[in-house]
């Protein structure tokens, strides 16, 4: 692992409790064992504003470089991150949903057409939006985060850009 980044990690949901928050605890364990740093750990109900303001007040944040978003990329009625945190984004990271899907595929099947995993960049933060469930997180950290989280992996990573080697 090379540098630490400092990461935000929200989890959307209108359920859980810190004690109940495997996938947000899962995230934080992969990112700490990884060499990160927690900058902040919160739950928010699936509620595009609310979502919105937490997301938005990181990424004015100048000591939050990366946020993982975990829940709400779903279908059902209330899941609001894709449309909560897409207008922020300067730009849009399409590889991520792309790349998760494909590797989602090989465990859910056909189901991972439901996922709107998305990413982008706003105000020289990264954003993940990864679906709620802890074995989506370990796919999203295993298959594209871990790596494009090292400032060591080649031929590219996300740290050169937000640190603008």
């Amino acid at each position: 692992m090379g540098a630490a980044l400092k990461v935000a990690v929200l989890t959307v949901s209108d359920t859980r409790t810190q004690e109940t928050d495997t996938s947000g605890a899962f995230l934080e364990e992969a990112l700490r064992e990884a060499g990160h740093e927690i900058a902040d750990r919160q739950i928010v109900i699936d509620d595009v504003y609310q979502l919105r303001a937490i997301v938005s007040q990181w990424i004015a944040d100048p000591e939050v470089e990366v946020i993982l978003t975990t829940g709400g990329t779903g279908f059902s009625g209330r899941d609001s991150t894709p449309e909560a945190l897409a207008p922020l984004f300067d730009k849009t990271i399409d590889g991520f949903g792309e790349v998760f899907r494909a590797l989602s595929h090989t465990e859910i099947g056909s189901s991972t057409v439901q996922s709107r995993a998305l990413a982008g960049l706003a105000n020289g933060t990264v954003i993940f939006c990864i679906p709620g469930s802890t074995g989506a997180c370990r796919t999203a950290w295993e298959g594209v985060l871990r790596d494009q989280l090292d400032s060591q992996h080649k031929p590219c990573n996300f740290v050169g850009v937000l640190r603008g080697h």
